[in-house]
């Protein structure tokens, strides 16, 4: 690939997804300066690449990058245990979301399943219709809400909220024997 084709694409994709990204690594460290750091990095490695056009969904693979380099932040903190971090809501649907945004002060065992849970979790998205898949990112990583994602879809937000739900659904079933085992 020629060099002005590959700035081409690296400018495009920070245009594209580098708000998005940051959106979605702020919430889960300490300060500004650190999301900037992972972002960087994140950056870094995607203009490493020799052939950038291969990779086939850009977006899935940034954010599961982002994951990583999140996590290996994560993973120089201290230890908590991983009990005080499991539990079932109301519904007694299984919360993933508040294990994924630990803080810095988790310890190696939370990191370990956190990591598990990145990688199934990714593995699931990526077995959604895009549609239903797009919905749940921007809605739970991105956190955009409903209304603002079928405004930007143009679409109904009943449309939006029948989409989220049967993501929602398939995200539990793939992710349920993971809770299973954290329970046994």
């Amino acid at each position: 690939m020629p060099q002005k084709e590959k700035e081409s694409i690296i400018s495009q994709t920070v245009s594209k997804y580098g708000g998005k990204l940051m959106s979605f690594i702020r919430p889960k460290v300490k300060n500004t300066e650190d999301a900037e750091d992972i972002l960087q990095e994140v950056w870094y490695q995607f203009s490493s690449l020799t052939n950038l056009s291969e990779i086939v969904n850009v977006g899935g693979w940034l954010y599961r990058v982002t994951a990583n380099k999140i996590t290996d932040r994560y993973r120089k903190k201290k230890t908590e245990n991983l009990e005080d971090f499991v539990y079932e809501d109301e519904d007694g649907s299984f919360s993933i979301k508040d294990i994924l945004l630990l803080d810095e002060s988790a310890g190696p065992e939370v990191k370990m399943f956190q990591d598990e849970i990145w990688k199934k979790l990714f593995e699931a998205l990526e077995e959604l219709p895009e549609k239903q898949k797009l919905v749940y990112i921007e809605n739970e990583l991105n956190d955009k809400t409903l209304q603002q994602i079928a405004d930007e879809q143009g679409e109904n937000i009943k449309t939006i909220i029948s989409r989220k739900n049967y993501a929602v659904k398939h995200l539990r079933n793939r992710l349920r024997r993971l809770y299973e085992d954290l329970n046994s």
